[in-house]
């Protein structure tokens, strides 16, 4: 079968293309997969450019979306034909989380799905939804499903809430479409005019650029008449999380999600106590989650946004695109 693996020491240049044998017949709760599509997050790029060691040959990605292609003998949820797409955390089914890190999620401490064919416990996957593509299914693992506990599963996001959500990649977008699909108020933030166009084509009621107003905390507390914001979905981390706890309203909610502004700085913590804010760090869900997030985009009609599309040998270049700021939304690759 076809796949891309990461050889030492790691970094862009050192992802190949290859060969390798196809994995054994699914045991007897185990089913085949043959994978269709994944597509980027910023985990995964951490992974390929040496930010989080891995072990040589591994094969990266960890989102897949595809279809059955074999049953165990023992399955009774799955047969042949049906579009599936994989877990993030593939033992966390339900209930809390544990702290194992990252050793079991593909693409990181085990292999992803950069590569055609897959054999893995039936509870490794989740039901797709109902006719969506593979290219489709494969944006929710990650950030799809992070943006949804954000704010559904922790944020118990009700119609009529205030939701603040930071620049245009994948689980922003996913938290503005998820928000307005329940009700929601959205103020968007990018450095970009043209990005935060696109992002009011999609239902954000109020547009602020950080770039020409830094503070931009301020400016939502303005919008929402010094009430602050119900939830803010914060990707920045360090370097915006001042400026997120100065938007959010008394008792509000943070759901930190990513550091892409550094993974330490200083916080005020005299304002955080103050204004009581809830303050919940989170990395994507249980399969519980993923099962309920499938079900709610069955009756929603909600889709991802695709900013674009590459082969599985473009990985690479996937990936420069990704890290060069360019994309609105997810970007897919498709195997």
């Amino acid at each position: 079968m076809k796949a891309m693996r990461l050889r030492k020491p790691q970094g862009l240049d050192h992802l190949e293309p290859c060969d390798l044998p196809e994995p054994p017949p699914p045991g007897p709760r185990e089913i085949r997969v043959r994978i269709h599509a994944s597509s980027l997050n910023f985990h995964d790029f951490a992974v390929a450019a040496g930010m989080i060691p891995a072990a040589d040959g591994r094969i990266p990605m960890s989102d897949g979306a595809g279809e059955v292609i074999a049953v165990g003998a023992e399955v009774c949820d799955y047969k042949v034909g049906d579009s599936v797409l994989s877990t993030f955390f593939p033992d966390w089914l339900d209930g809390e989380g544990e702290d194992g890190g990252f050793t079991r999620v593909p693409g990181d401490g085990i292999d992803g799905f950069a590569r055609e064919i897959v054999t893995a416990p039936e509870t490794a996957f989740t039901p797709a939804p109902k006719g969506w593509s593979h290219e489709e299914s494969a944006t929710l693992t990650c950030a799809g499903l992070t943006a949804w506990r954000a704010l559904v599963v922790n944020g118990r996001l009700k119609a009529g809430d205030t939701v603040l959500i930071q620049g245009s990649g994948g689980v922003s977008v996913f938290a503005l479409q998820i928000a307005k699909a329940m009700g929601a108020t959205v103020i968007a933030t990018s450095s970009s005019d043209e990005k935060l166009a696109r992002l009011k084509a999609l239902g954000a009621d109020h547009l602020i650029n950080y770039k020409s107003t830094p503070t931009w905390g301020a400016r939502a507390l303005e919008i929402t008449a010094g009430r602050g914001v119900d939830h803010v979905v914060e990707i920045g981390g360090a370097g915006t999380l001042p400026q997120s706890i100065t938007a959010a309203r008394v008792s509000g909610h943070i759901a930190l999600i990513g550091v892409l502004t550094g993974v330490q700085g200083e916080v005020p913590t005299a304002l955080l106590m103050r204004k009581q804010i809830r303050l919940q760090g989170l990395i994507v869900g249980s399969r519980r989650h993923q099962l309920d997030f499938v079900q709610a985009l069955n009756v929603t009609g909600l889709r991802p946004v695709i900013d674009s599309r590459f082969p599985l040998e473009g990985l690479a270049d996937a990936f420069r695109r990704q890290i060069a700021g360019q994309h609105f939304g997810k970007i897919v690759v498709t195997v």
